[in-house]
């Protein structure tokens, strides 16, 4: 198997410690290892360091290879820059075929970078089982077991049993009301989209070619681009004409032959200060605070600081500070924080970015 890892996020959600300097993924915020390092560690007793790729956007190249020192200089797939998750597959695949010569048979898994997985040995059976059902030619995603009727994930529903622990898709749903994702609750057969994937490489370029033509035809100008000028090749302007698609709309959903693997690892994407808050072990009034503090009265609060902190008469409070900004929300509306980043673009507060 050959895994490829997307790496080219911004995290805006984790501002104000996550900057266009330091994204997400190569924050600790999760161990004393980066979340990239930590998604590469979770791959190793599966997949050699030799077939893991990262697929990132220019500017991050140097992140990576300090982040990760032993992965080959050719396993750093570079994108133009950052567009969506369609248009980085397709480009990875592309890559694996035209410039690594991979067998159409090879099984690929395609992971995000910055996500959180508790049962590592779970993750890997899930893995030999994405395998086996990729060599089938379906199109394999990971759905995530819902604890609780979750807003913000889209949800995959799953249909009759292709194998033991896999599923035919019925469809994908996008983000729903709180009263639509109780009713998947209750239904029973509605997991959470994971964004993680698997397929064999012939699989995906063929699906490729025949659900999403615009895409095909950049790739098209890109394979004769590399071919012609070899791998350090400008692709800027042909690469920019791709439709900035997720995948999931762009492949999975019009695809004929797609599966799920229901999945319960202890999974986390990691996309807020709130999902953060509940992956970190809270004081018994459920506080995360810094190691120097005093707390009263003070319940369910989440503060990232290297000060002194004394938290009084205050419940559900994200307070985090960097050496030039402070964040001041709740728990609740710490997804709101995209739009200070939004602010911030706007007024050209670049040095805040």
């Amino acid at each position: 198997m050959i895994a490829v890892i997307m790496a080219g996020g911004a995290g805006t959600r984790f501002w104000p410690l996550s900057r266009n300097s330091m994204p997400k993924q190569y924050l600790r915020i999760a161990g004393e290892r980066s979340m990239i390092q930590l998604t590469v560690d979770r791959l190793l007793p599966r997949i050699p360091l030799r077939d893991i790729f990262i697929v990132t956007s220019a500017d991050q190249v140097p992140l990576v290879r300090v982040h990760l020192p032993d992965l080959p200089r050719d396993n750093i797939i570079i994108e133009p820059f950052g567009m969506n998750t369609a248009p980085c597959i397709a480009l990875s695949m592309l890559f694996l075929r035209e410039i690594r010569s991979c067998s159409g048979d090879a099984a690929i898994v395609i992971l995000p970078a910055d996500h959180v997985i508790r049962d590592r040995e779970a993750f890997l059976r899930s893995l030999d089982q994405a395998q086996e059902t990729a060599a089938e030619d379906y199109l394999v995603t990971f759905g995530i077991v819902p604890s609780y009727p979750a807003t913000g994930f889209g949800y995959i529903e799953a249909g009759g049993e292709i194998a033991p622990g896999v599923n035919q898709v019925v469809r994908f749903k996008e983000k729903p009301d709180l009263a639509t994702a109780q009713s998947f609750i209750q239904q029973g057969n509605f997991f959470w989209n994971s964004g993680m994937f698997a397929w064999k490489l012939n699989t995906i370029l063929a699906s490729i070619a025949s659900l999403t033509p615009e895409i095909q035809a950049v790739l098209l100008r890109i394979a004769e681009g590399w071919r012609k000028d070899g791998i350090t090749a400008d692709l800027s302007a042909i690469y920019a004409q791709m439709p900035r698609q997720p995948v999931d709309i762009a492949i999975m959903e019009p695809a004929p032959c797609r599966a799920v693997i229901p999945v319960d690892y202890g999974w986390s994407d990691v996309g807020s200060w709130k999902a953060l808050a509940k992956l970190n072990r809270p004081d018994p009034e459920g506080n995360i605070l810094p190691r120097r503090h005093f707390s009263r009265d003070a319940r369910a609060n989440f503060i990232q600081s290297n000060k002194f902190t004394a938290v009084i008469g205050v419940d559900n409070l994200c307070l985090v500070e960097t050496d030039d900004a402070l964040l001041i929300t709740t728990l609740d509306r710490s997804e709101d924080v995209k739009f200070v980043v939004e602010h911030l673009q706007k007024e050209g507060f670049s040095d805040l970015l």
